[in-house]
């Protein structure tokens, strides 16, 4: 049987078919809960009502405690209209697959976290306890951290933002406490016609000490800044587009500046634990009765040997005549710019999440996210923590590229 040959038709026409292109998976659709912060003075929200309304116009799910935002002036009106769905149980909050926090996780906290949750906060490792992480391990959490966190450029945003308000606020601080209202020396934190500017010594010339400098001098005070780093110091100079009185930490020169000082700024800082002590209680007993110190470093120990720890209800105390003010945590003070500055990073961190195709997904292409990552899954990756607390350390690179 001879075989069918062919018919080939002439209305039958050949076409080229559209190429089709690799597409990545469509956005994943994500849930983010808020909980009020319960930490102490903590008044920071880590998502603005109007980022919270991006977030839902993008067709995401956001729950927010009841009064999350109230510290910063934001009510629960303002999250309801911006499209979040508010909640008066913290266990109910805390279910979202994804926490967005503005303090770090507390004791209270704990139980009520889920499995293969994931939290986005700062970290705090100076107040960090072992039993909290190792439940988080325990949960299979994993958590991102606002302090490591880095962007493209390959800087730390929400610590660069935080760092400008607390620099920015030193001398408003200073300003507030010299005057004769606050039992102050009555000088005016500045300079006027005819009369010699208000000596100011900044120790530190990162981004607070920058911060503080450009207030200072705008103010029309007189400056004077001191680091260790002498890269450090010349960035400070091109930054601020002019010369300022700059010099290496020599105890002899810097004890001989804050005697004739009236504001003394600590805001030198170490990478990992406490910052260094720079100024000895000798050098604070000579300087002039009615001076005050701002010790910004507080967070990390101080670097004045006099510093102890104040709070925002009570700021300041008195020795050898001098006002110390050592409040950890300055942006709470100023916490609806701090919440503004927060909220400007994570907002389109978490679109970029959701594009991506989930947290994971996410932190596979992104390497600066990595650096932010200290637990993936319940594995700790920040090997600082691991040594502090003889946890076992796990390479997060290693842990991504054997995923599948």
């Amino acid at each position: 049987m001879a075989a069918n040959k062919p018919v080939i038709s002439t209305s039958f026409s050949y076409e080229t078919l559209e190429e089709t292109l690799d597409i990545k998976p469509h956005g994943a659709k994500l849930h983010i809960g808020i909980p009020k912060e319960i930490a102490f003075q903590e008044n920071r929200v880590s998502l603005i009502p109007d980022a919270v309304s991006v977030l839902v116009s993008n067709g995401h799910e956001v729950t927010v405690e009841h009064n999350a935002g109230a510290s910063s002036h934001y009510t629960d009106k303002e999250y309801a209209e911006a499209g979040a769905k508010i909640v008066y149980d913290r266990a109910e909050v805390m279910k979202a697959p994804i926490l967005s926090k503005s303090a770090p996780v507390v004791e209270e906290d704990l139980p009520l976290l889920q499995l293969n949750q994931t939290i986005i906060s700062p970290i705090h490792l100076s107040a960090l306890k072992k039993e909290h992480i190792e439940k988080m391990m325990e949960k299979r959490i994993t958590a991102l951290s606002y302090e490591n966190m880095k962007d493209a450029s390959g800087t730390y945003p929400i610590v660069r933002s935080m760092s400008e308000i607390a620099g920015s606020a030193v001398m408003l601080i200073a300003g507030q406490y010299l005057s004769s209202f606050n039992k102050g020396k009555g000088v005016l934190l500045g300079g006027i016609s005819g009369i010699p500017p208000t000596k100011v010594v900044i120790i530190g010339a990162g981004i607070v000490g920058e911060f503080a400098t450009r207030n200072a001098l705008a103010l029309g005070a007189s400056v004077k800044v001191f680091d260790n780093n002498v890269y450090r110091l010349k960035q400070l100079q091109n930054n601020l587009g002019q010369r300022v009185w700059t010099s290496v930490l020599e105890p002899r020169i810097l004890a001989k500046q804050l005697k004739t000082c009236e504001v003394a700024v600590g805001a030198l800082s170490n990478e990992f634990g406490r910052a260094p002590v720079v100024v000895t209680e000798e050098m604070v007993a000579a300087m002039r009765p009615g001076s005050i110190i701002i010790d910004v470093a507080i967070d990390r120990g101080g670097c004045f040997e006099t510093s102890e720890l104040t709070s925002h209800e009570s700021p300041t105390f008195v020795q050898h005549d001098v006002i110390h003010y050592c409040v950890p945590n300055i942006p709470s003070g100023f916490a609806r710019t701090a919440s503004q500055a927060i909220s400007s990073v994570l907002m389109p961190l978490l679109l970029e999440i959701s594009d991506e195709g989930g947290m994971e997904e996410k932190v596979w292409h992104d390497f600066n996210l990595r650096e932010g990552i200290y637990m993936f899954k319940g594995a700790l990756t920040d090997f600082y923590i691991s040594q502090k607390f003889d946890l076992k350390y796990t390479d997060l690179n290693l842990l991504i590229a054997s995923r599948g």
